[in-house]
């Protein structure tokens, strides 16, 4: 199984947009166009194809931590609130 494949199957299961996609790997200071991301999700004989990369996936989880979860710092205050 490729970065592609898992990258296809996240997006699938969490019913996201390319937009959506773009927002995550923003929350991690990580830049993607939309042309990049049509690439990555292309059959892989399609001449404008793109290999999706270690980095990119890794960016792309680190971020929908963040997306879902919200930020770390955020995590931490709630935790203090929560044992006070």
């Amino acid at each position: 199984m490729t970065n592609n494949d898992i990258f296809k199957k996240l997006r699938v299961a969490l019913k996201l947009r390319n937009t959506d996609i773009i927002k995550i790997l923003a929350l991690v200071d990580f830049k993607v166009s939309e042309a990049e991301l049509g690439a990555i999700f292309r059959a892989e004989d399609h001449a404008k194809y793109m290999e999706c990369g270690d980095q990119i996936l890794r960016n792309f989880l680190n971020g929908l931590i963040i997306h879902l979860r919200g930020p770390r710092d955020q995590q931490a205050k709630e935790t203090a609130e929560e044992e006070q």
